[in-house]
């Protein structure tokens, strides 16, 4: 979330947290910000690697500089705080996703404008890439470069051998989720971020990426922020319809190569706040939060009606599938103030399997031993 004395702009992208948000907001704000010290401290030995396990990525709270990684290992023995545990210093404010590349892991921190890259062997830092538009996701083209998303000016595009950003992408919007289909990579843009729904030109921008030029779009529906693709090669589109209710939410399904809308689901509910779609790994299952879990075969018909997951009590946040046994991992961000926690479901059954501790805002995960490489 961005604060200040004129504007106040949505950080998440659920709808439903919007004045739970404003006002952990405006509390944080009214004292004095918690910045962490640096120290310099000598790290602990590690006997043993961080490529294996998960990874829960935790927002901490705009402006604190509280942005957290638990590591959870392949016996489920947590380890909070890792970055600052083997690094000596604070990982920074408002770290967003994570993606394990080749045995680095790359951490977005969106409020700070960088990426920490850390070696998965002991986590300490390799570097800190800077001069980014407050990022927000990453995906690898090939061996020598990525994309990295913003949410103002442009889309970042990183060399992998020298670890720098190379150039960019001119959007002056605010971009999300990527997506690649052959030479071609599929960028959810938002509009500009400072505008209202109303005003904001949504749309999936289609970079080439042999040229990294912006050679079409398609036009969704308001505030695309989530993309999958399934078994078919299609591209599943989930629009929250905007921060303000403009319009309702929607799940668009696009063809990458005619380039074009070929199905809309909208949501029945007028207050639907749907958020973090994901697809498990035979592409064949939709997943996404609204509310509780919802689970959709991509051969659905309609939007289905009662949630997978309840949420009972939790506030769930951050959504994700394991790859390699589809387990379902979901965050309760609580109070916003407090230490989340994390949930691990069944694939099948939808019953509970383990509970984890987590940081401050848990909000995406990374499961690197099953990351894509190139």
């Amino acid at each position: 979330m961005i604060l200040n004395k004129n504007n106040i702009f949505l950080f998440s992208i659920s709808k439903s947290v919007f004045f739970i948000l404003l006002i952990t907001a405006v509390l944080s704000c009214s004292k004095k910000p918690i910045r962490e010290e640096t120290t310099t401290v000598n790290p602990p030995p590690v006997n043993h690697s961080y490529q294996n396990g998960i990874f829960i990525v935790n927002e901490g709270n705009f402006n604190w500089g509280n942005a957290s990684i638990t590591y959870i290992n392949t016996k489920d023995s947590i380890e909070q705080d890792v970055f600052k545990t083997h690094n000596g210093r604070s990982l920074g404010d408002v770290a967003e996703s994570m993606q394990a590349i080749n045995g680095n892991g790359f951490i977005l921190v969106n409020n700070s404008n960088k990426i920490e890259v850390v070696s998965l062997k002991d986590f300490t830092s390799v570097t800190s890439i800077t001069g980014f538009n407050s990022p927000r996701f990453m995906a690898i083209v090939d061996s020598t470069k990525a994309y990295v998303t913003n949410m103002q000016k442009d889309i970042s595009i990183i060399d992998l051998t020298s670890l720098t950003i190379k150039k960019s992408v001119f959007t002056n919007s605010w971009t999300e989720s990527l997506i690649q289909f052959n030479n071609f990579m599929f960028v959810s843009a938002i509009g500009i971020m400072s505008d209202p729904s109303s005003h904001r030109n949504a749309r999936i921008l289609i970079i080439d990426t042999k040229s990294d030029q912006i050679v079409d779009s398609i036009k969704t529906g308001k505030e695309p922020i989530c993309m999958v693709m399934d078994k078919k090669d299609k591209i599943w589109v989930l629009c929250t319809g905007g921060y303000d209710n403009f319009e309702p939410p929607t799940l668009v399904r696009i063809d990458p190569s005619l380039r074009v809308v070929d199905k809309t689901f909208s949501f029945p509910n007028s207050g639907a706040t749907p958020s973090r779609l994901c697809i498990n790994a035979h592409k064949d299952t939709l997943y996404f939060l609204n509310n509780g879990v919802y689970q959709m075969p991509v051969s659905s018909t309609t939007i289905p009606s009662s949630p997978f997951i309840p949420a009972d009590q939790h506030l769930f946040y951050g959504l994700d599938i394991q790859p390699s046994n589809g387990n379902i991992f979901v965050s309760d961000a609580k109070d916003y103030v407090q230490n989340g926690t994390v949930y691990q479901y069944n694939q099948l059954t939808g019953s509970l399997l383990r509970t984890f501790p987590a940081g401050r805002i848990p909000g995406s995960f990374c499961f690197p031993s099953e990351s894509k490489k190139k």
